[in-house]
């Protein structure tokens, strides 16, 4: 193990495998990441793997939109089929304020190059002719958004920064962060120590945690998200489809699974990733209602993740102000594997130059403070 590097990278997930990557294509490779567990084993290992753009509020479709078209030649790139598959992202609304919040969503993601549209229900058979429409008010559908295997994209990243000379250490716990005179100076962990002037906080829904060890306070809580697997069908569905009026999202693997999960809005914040029969009842029901063919598919497995949730659902990005060597990325909201790859690029920009090709600053940690926040509403998924 090293025990110096410029950088410290904190967490094994897309955002700081992400990062290094991004850095490393640089020439920017004395880096060491640290992972508590294996590679992927938080929330990147655990989500569904959507990627989408159709999101209510200005950045977070802008971050989409630029990952969206990274995605695009990611396998070639890292040399490793990432099964990145463009089926789009069918949104469901039950309401007349959902369709207006659907009809007003797509005027500002198409004034951001983003072709989602809007949909009479009739219109959404097109997409998906085995949906039940019976007590919908309309649909928004973008055909550029789709799906992605995390495990796939983390096997990219890990091969590659091995090559490139990044030293990754998994199954390492960071136990304290030493800061003197307002700087960091040293990582400590259960493998040993790294004397480090800058650390990126990537540690999902533990970054509060670590940023605890320098004295930074976050407004981060965890939460926990069930998925679940069916067995394996022929191909039928090709969008994710999606509905924030239940929280339920599902579609169809590479491999003819079912994958879907659904949120739980009572549930209080904890670290708990233990799988539940309730989720399974509510979730299974809300699709048969949806999908009625779906009534005697076998479930074959389900999990859970957790979210790492911000109050306004939008990531936390850059350095805080009163320690400029420990730089934010995560808050995601559970977004994170669909917005990483421009996140990651532009804190690799910060990292380097001290600037990012778009503006980052609306992200900073500090906008609680100064009231200036914008709330993201489409949170499922």
């Amino acid at each position: 193990m090293k025990d110096r590097a410029e950088l410290v990278i904190i967490g094994g997930g897309v955002s700081g495998l992400g990062t290094a990557y991004q850095l490393a294509k640089r020439g920017f490779t004395d880096i060491v990441v640290i992972e508590r567990d294996y590679f992927g084993s938080g929330a990147t290992g655990r989500c569904g793997g959507g990627i989408r753009q159709q999101f209510s509020e200005e950045y977070n479709i802008i971050l989409a939109r630029e990952s969206v078209r990274m995605f695009e030649k990611m396998s070639d790139e890292l040399g490793q089929d990432i099964g990145f598959r463009q089926g789009g992202y069918l949104i469901l609304a039950h309401t007349e304020k959902e369709a207006e919040d659907l009809r007003r969503n797509v005027r500002l993601q198409n004034s951001l190059d983003v072709p989602s549209m809007y949909m009479e229900p009739e219109e959404a058979l097109e997409i998906v002719p085995e949906l039940n429409i019976e007590g919908l008010s309309a649909a928004a559908y973008c055909p550029t958004d789709g799906v992605a295997q995390p495990f796939l994209v983390i096997k990219g990243y890990v091969d590659n920064l091995r090559k490139m000379g990044v030293e990754l250490m998994d199954h390492t716990e960071v136990l304290d962060i030493k800061v003197e005179n307002g700087e960091i100076r040293k990582v400590i962990t259960d493998k040993g120590d790294i004397e480090t002037r800058m650390v990126l906080n990537a540690a999902g829904a533990w970054s509060r945690n670590i940023a605890k060890m320098v004295g930074v306070e976050l407004p981060n809580k965890p939460y926990r998200h069930e998925i679940m697997a069916t067995e394996h069908m022929k191909p039928w569905l090709k969008p994710m489809v999606i509905s924030f009026h239940n929280g339920v999202y599902f579609s169809q693997s590479h491999d003819g699974e079912i994958v879907g999960g659904i949120g739980d809005p009572n549930e209080p914040s904890s670290y708990n990733i233990k799988s539940s029969l309730e989720f399974l009842e509510r979730f299974t029901s809300v699709v048969v209602r949806y999908i009625p063919i779906m009534r005697k598919v076998k479930v074959m497995r389900q999990w859970a993740g957790l979210y790492d949730v911000t109050p306004d659902a939008r990531p936390i990005l850059g350095p805080v102000d009163e320690l400029p060597g420990f730089i934010q990325a995560h808050g995601y909201s559970g977004h994170g594997f669909m917005i990483h790859p421009m996140v990651t690029k532009l804190l690799a920009e910060y990292i380097i130059d001290g600037k990012t090709s778009i503006d980052i600053e609306p992200l900073n940690l500090r906008r609680y403070t100064s009231g200036e926040t914008i709330q993201e509403k489409n949170v499922v998924g």
